[in-house]
């Protein structure tokens, strides 16, 4: 088992490198001064220098890389030029609102997908079974801009139960937060919970046929206690991917909703910085959701081994 972790984590910190190594690439080539990008072809030449010099931009592209690097180990991200504030007190400020929503976004999905899912197995081929792939490939088909929409224009517009854009900050008050929250977080968890809710069918019905099951049916044990002891635990196993990488998925995809509710977090940090030409913000934060996103297929490995003994056989 031990030697099982210590593998992964070597993988971990190899492809966290690795992503770390293509995105500064690709602000490398953009064509152009960086600086000259950000700043605007009208910027005075002591003004151009000046943010060369912050951005190290007189060193050679393997040394700003290693530099780079450096910083983002010690946690010391460097200063945004359109706020002129370093980049990890943005982060931890926006963080504040896209870690909640992506986190109500998760719980909502997998509290109905999961349901829905061994809802749908356990009635195959009939109503109700035909009934969950349609919200489910409803759910896939519709883009979860265009669902947020709808429900501003329904929830917010029309019947006026929640606010439509905008947060009124955790000062307020745990109610209005979680009520400007509420809508994003059904935009952004009902698509994925359409993802979740076809995987668990999917996974209920492999496992549903095996024999374990069969013999615990002629035993005489209740299809409740089957369902719940037998066939979700087993299942869980092809679903803990899904599950796993969830969560960083939904951080990630927090940035197009954030900017259809004007919500001041992450994602739309993300794209304000791209709109100012703030390349320092851009780089950094975009690394810091790729490190997520690598980080939580790290847990999803560990979470095999603790639940499957499979892998931990194979390192024996």
């Amino acid at each position: 088992m031990l030697s099982y972790v210590v593998r992964r984590f070597i993988v971990f910190l190899g492809t966290l490198l690795a992503a770390s190594l293509v995105v500064f690439i690709v602000l490398e080539v953009l064509p152009g001064d960086p600086a000259l990008l950000m700043l605007g072809l009208e910027a005075r030449d002591e003004t151009l220098n000046a943010l060369r010099e912050q951005m190290g931009l007189n060193h050679p592209a393997p040394l700003r890389y290693m530099l780079w690097l450096g910083e983002l180990l010690r946690g010391q991200l460097g200063t945004s030029y359109t706020y002129g504030v370093p980049v990890s007190e943005l982060i931890s400020q926006r963080i504040e609102i896209t870690g909640p929503l992506a986190l109500m976004a998760f719980l909502l999905s997998t509290v109905l997908a999961i349901p829905l899912g061994m809802f749908a197995a356990t009635r195959r081929n009939h109503f109700g079974d035909y009934g969950v792939m349609a919200f489910s490939q409803a759910g896939m088909s519709i883009p979860n801009f265009w669902l947020g929409i709808l429900l501003v224009l329904v929830f917010a517009v029309t019947l006026g139960w929640v606010p439509s854009g905008g947060f009124p900050g955790w000062e307020a008050g745990p109610g209005p937060a979680f009520a400007a929250l509420a809508l994003p977080a059904i935009a952004l968890g009902l698509p994925e919970a359409a993802i979740l809710a076809r995987v668990t069918r999917s996974a209920v019905l492999e496992t549903i046929g095996q024999d374990y099951v069969r013999t615990a049916r002629a035993k005489g044990v209740r299809e409740r206690r089957i369902l719940v002891r037998h066939v979700l635990r087993n299942a869980l196993i092809p679903m803990m991917t899904i599950l796993g990488l969830q969560l960083a998925i939904l951080l990630a995809g927090s940035i197009v909703i954030e900017n259809v509710f004007f919500l001041p977090g992450l994602g739309r940090l993300v794209y304000q910085a791209v709109i100012q030409r703030d390349l320092i913000v851009v780089r950094d934060v975009v690394v810091l959701l790729v490190g997520l996103v690598v980080f939580m297929s790290f847990l999803v490995d560990i979470a095999y081994a603790v639940i499957d003994p499979r892998p931990k056989a194979e390192t024996a």
